[in-house]
């Protein structure tokens, strides 16, 4: 079956990278282990370019570098969105006696990444470019395209969750449901170092 995956990186990474040292995930073999059964002809990846921080100026690097690794993967495309970051007040836990109970702070949001998968997914669908598509993301914002696709366009259409809780508005109304399990994240990592037509490149360190 002509299978479609479209994924929303930061979901994935939220949901069951961080703070694993499996960061360094081939998105390619996950997709085949996960999907055994399909002819994964396309894998559609939805991100932003993240900013340096005082506390860890290096992230821009460490994403470049995993960026150029999934380039390596024949059939993966990247879509970006962007980060907002914008000035809010927010209030305090715990305000001393007397003291402001709000504060201003630094508030950064990534835009797009949902917009733009289910663009891509509506899209693709009407064109008829694929038998069934494949989300992997736990947001439920994802509900309203997986719906059309699904009961209008008569397509089937499968959700892999990288949260640890179930999604219960997408479980409801995916033709298929599973979860990401550790020990295939354990299975699905590139080799480091890697070659591309640039040259050879490694794994960032810190994500040993």
């Amino acid at each position: 079956m002509n299978t479609f995956v479209y994924i929303d990186a930061f979901n994935l990474y939220f949901g069951s990278v961080r703070g694993t040292p499996y960061k360094w995930l081939d998105l390619n073999q996950l997709c085949h282990i996960l999907l055994p059964r399909h002819e994964i002809t396309q894998i559609k990846y939805f991100t932003a370019r993240v900013n340096a921080r005082p506390s860890d100026p290096d992230q821009p690097t460490r994403q470049a570098t995993y960026l150029r690794a999934l380039s390596t993967i024949s059939g993966l495309s990247i879509y970006f969105g962007h980060f907002l970051t914008h000035i809010v007040k927010m209030p305090l836990a715990y305000p001393a006696s007397g003291q402001n109970p709000y504060v201003d702070v630094f508030k950064t949001e990534e835009k797009g990444s949902d917009v733009n998968l289910a663009t891509q997914l509506l899209h693709d669908a009407h064109c008829d470019l694929f038998e069934c598509a494949v989300i992997i993301s736990g947001d439920s914002d994802l509900l309203m395209p997986l719906r059309i696709v699904k009961e209008h366009l008569k397509k089937p259409v499968g959700v892999i969750n990288p949260q640890r809780h179930p999604c219960r508005v997408l479980q409801n109304h995916a033709t298929f449901y599973k979860h990401i399990r550790t020990s295939v994240l354990k299975q699905c990592q590139f080799p480091s170092p890697m070659k591309d037509n640039k040259g050879t490149f490694s794994k960032p360190a810190g994500w040993q």
